[in-house]
């Protein structure tokens, strides 16, 4: 850690609560191997595990000391309405995720002084809970003055911005990784009492209310306290939140509350909200046998493998209300796919196979695991993305922290938890769903069995499965066969190979050769097992070329090009030319370079290509090039520049490189400063007024106030209009047209003065807004914005002439 709570914290214990807690049952048709029965010895997850001991958690505990998390739980127990109740409404809920992560990392790293202070915490946690169960800090320190988010009461904005019930679905995940991982219970009665609160008091009974969450994530925690209790209860009220939703006073698409659940066909709305709740349903499609949540998890699972799903894995493509898009609605450089998303797309897909059994969903769960989930965080453990695009000019980075923490502390509980991830069983069937190195003590019909992974993928496809103990006589060890083995990319139509490639695998049995049919994607082996079998898997592993659907427009003409279960991307640190302007040639041949000193070691590919651009006389230029990928994962490791996944290999899709103007050689300045200032001259402007798939840059968050950006010529120059294209992002955003603007120029004096002779100064949305003025000789422009009195006002392009 990087610091302590007082000594009195640390060596504080809790009483034990009296809540009956039974082993851990599974109630799934497919049995989870928890991740207490695997140790991860892997390489590549054992350098993100370490990142995380390192770094990740201690800095997200630290955080929580430094922003006042802890000092939250502090006042709650000692409540005043003098208390300024400060921060967001869901802060409480980085103390939980962060304890959950670090549980998880108490299996893989034994850590006596982690889990001394993880109990300093709960401590704290324990004092601020009312006697009845109910624990929320931002109403609980000031009952007179609680946060503005919080009501006047209990549950009165829980469906809008208290977030009470996803403060207890964050609590209760956190509280059970810590009881599974210590074997304690003093963070588990404390969620018990918090759930049972919920259950008194939230319901259809007399003196009951009736409320959903506004953000969901309760219900997938109360379907696991029932796993964990065996109270039925908690998965009644799992099913009430879900069964409710659409029936209350929330009924909008942005939290899926337009139309009960059982109908629902399509993936709208909040991605991270939707994925939790689906992931939800799930669990009590699978713990209730309920066939109308099956089937509509099933359909809404098949929207968005079919039709909002990123080449990378991520989910939820547009800014606007961190939201899934249309069908088919998936831009590159605009694109969202929030980092929690991708972490509630692996719940979602780990639930459905646990309900239907088939390999189609953990060959989902894969492609986002490695590549748009751990592109989330930096190799190092300690910076974060929030968006995860898969296109940039560099205004993309990850930031060491935000105030709004709920991305880097989902990644502290989620990347601690993988070995969660990786076994399966259901009666006398093992499943082998992920390939990395390993050692596992499971369980089948009750018999130990123990078995030891060994690989170097996702570099290459060799992978060995030996077994170490067998008291389990005869049983299937089902071998998931990925998608990408199989030539497919996703379990829909929605993208395809384009190089007419067959890969092909192969499985032994202690050095023979063995068939099998596959079944559900799975290749099984029905044997009696005996202590040092092995089971030598190889994946034929290639560069392969990927097309989209036609009907996703950012993709048109375009190629990715993944290698095994690892998307890749061209950035600019590997390239001496711009890679936004690459062309690929009609049947790229790649070579796998092992580069083992960078980036903790990486696999890059290299191909010919070509960079398009223009000659002085506005010819256009092709010009050879060799081109290098590397892992999209590890992108935004090496400072700003360019990246793009999608590649042109269609000319209707290239982009040659622009001629130099005198804006894009000029230096930018402004009132506001921001890396995304670089959108202004990079001579990408919008289609339309509904274009968001180009960089833009904004004064948000100020508000009616006036703003200045300014260029400064590399020399004297001659200018006579200037054109603008205005970012306005109504009506989910907070940006709008200015109410005004002028253009100004610096004198021989360096004083700044009007330009003359102005003709228009329009604010349309969509289009170029062109003012001309009586020609000025000077080395500076300026733009003077007056915005909105409610609203920040934003250009993606000023243009000079």
């Amino acid at each position: 850690m990087k610091k302590f709570l007082v000594t009195a914290l640390l060596t504080a214990t809790v009483a034990s609560g009296t809540a009956q807690v039974k082993n851990q049952s599974h109630g799934y048709p497919i049995d989870p191997v928890p991740f207490t029965s695997v140790k991860v010895t892997d390489s590549f997850w054992g350098q993100r595990l370490n990142a995380s001991r390192e770094v990740t958690i201690p800095l997200a505990f630290s955080k929580c000391e430094e922003t006042g998390r802890y000092t939250n739980f502090v006042n709650a127990a000692h409540p005043s309405d003098t208390i300024k109740v400060g921060g967001l409404a869901f802060d409480d809920t980085d103390v939980y995720k962060t304890i959950e992560g670090a549980s998880y990392l108490l299996q893989t790293y034994p850590d006596k002084k982690l889990a001394k202070y993880i109990d300093s915490v709960l401590v704290i946690v324990a004092a601020a809970q009312e006697p009845d169960g109910y624990l929320y800090t931002s109403r609980t320190m000031n009952p007179k003055h609680p946060h503005e988010w919080a009501g006047s009461k209990r549950w009165e904005k829980v469906e809008e911005l208290s977030h009470e019930f996803y403060n207890l679905g964050h609590m209760v995940e956190g509280a059970i990784a810590h009881y599974q991982a210590t074997g304690k219970r003093n963070f588990l009665d404390i969620a018990i009492r918090y759930a049972d609160c919920v259950c008194r008091e939230i319901g259809t009974g007399e003196g009951q209310q009736i409320r959903v969450p506004g953000h969901q994530i309760a219900e997938m925690a109360l379907a696991k306290l029932y796993l964990v209790t065996g109270q039925q209860k908690y998965l009644d009220q799992a099913k009430f939140f879900l069964d409710q939703r659409g029936h209350t006073t929330r009924t909008d698409a942005y939290s899926q509350a337009h139309k009960p659940v059982v109908e629902q066909d399509e993936a709208v709305g909040h991605a991270v909200r939707a994925a939790y709740m689906y992931a939800g349903m799930a669990d009590v499609a699978a713990l209730t046998g309920d066939t109308a949540y099956i089937h509509a998890i099933d359909r809404i699972w098949d929207n968005i493998v079919g039709k909002k799903y990123y080449i990378t894995g991520g989910i939820g493509a547009t800014s606007n209300g961190e939201a899934f898009g249309k069908n088919y609605e998936l831009p590159n450089m605009s694109a969202y796919c929030e980092t929690c998303a991708a972490i509630g797309n692996v719940y979602v897909n780990y639930r459905l196979f646990l309900l239907h059994g088939e390999a189609k969903y953990y060959d989902v769960l894969e492609r986002t695991l490695y590549n748009g989930l751990i592109s989330g965080v930096s190799l190092d453990g300690g910076g974060f993305f929030y968006p995860n695009p898969l296109e940039s000019i560099g205004q993309h980075q990850r930031q060491p922290w935000f105030g709004c923490a709920c991305c880097p502390s989902n990644i502290c509980r989620f990347i601690p938890s993988l070995p969660g991830y990786v076994y399966a069983v259901k009666d006398k069937d093992v499943y082998v769903n992920l390939f990395m190195s390993n050692t596992s003590n499971l369980k089948v019909e009750g018999k130990a069995v123990s078995l030891e992974q060994t690989t170097h993928y996702p570099w290459n496809g060799d992978v060995t499965i030996g077994v170490n103990k067998n008291n389990a006589g005869q049983f299937t060890m089902k071998i998931r066969i990925p998608g990408w083995v199989r030539n497919q990319v996703v379990p829909s139509d929605l993208y395809t190979y384009s190089d007419g490639k067959r890969l092909s695998y192969t499985v032994k049995v202690n050095g023979e050769p063995v068939q099998s049919e596959l079944k559900d994607g799975y290749f099984c082996i029905d044997r009696r097992w005996k202590k040092g079998d092995k089971v030598a898997v190889h994946f034929d592993m290639e560069p392969r070329t990927v097309k989209a659907n036609n009907k996703v427009e950012a993709d048109r003409g375009r190629i990715a090009v993944e290698r095994g279960p690892i998307v890749y991307c061209a950035e600019w640190p590997d390239n001496d030319f711009d890679v936004l302007s690459v062309f690929m040639n009609r049947t790229p041949q790649f070579e796998v370079v092992e580069k083992p000193d960078l980036l903790y070691g990486i696999n890059q590919l290299k191909t010919d290509a070509q960079i398009l651009g223009y000659d002085d006389r506005g010819r256009l230029t092709a010009t050879d090039v060799k081109l290098t990928l590397i892992p999209y994962y590890a992108w935004a490791h090496r400072g700003a520049g360019a990246m793009a996944v999608w590649l042109p290999q269609e000319l209707s899709a290239s982009r040659p490189t622009m001629p130099a103007t005198l804006a894009s050689e000029s230096k930018v300045d402004a009132s506001h400063k921001v890396k995304s200032i670089s959108a202004i001259n990079d001579r990408l402007v919008p289609k339309d007024e509904n274009d968001r798939s180009v960089p833009y840059y904004h004064w948000w968050p100020k508000q009616g106030t006036t703003e200045w950006i300014s260029y400064e010529f590399p020399s004297e120059s001659t200018v006579s209009s200037a054109t603008v294209y205005w970012y306005d992002d109504a009506p989910w955003g907070g940006c709008r047209v200015p109410q005004s603007w002028k253009v100004y120029y610096k004198d021989a004096q360096g004083q700044w003065q009007p330009v003359s002779g102005a003709d228009k100064y329009g604010v349309e949305k969509g289009t170029g807004n062109t003012v001309n003025f009586d020609p000025v000789k000077t080395k500076a422009v300026k733009l003077e914005v007056v915005q909105p009195a409610d609203h920040s006002s934003g250009l993606f392009e000023w243009e000079v002439k």
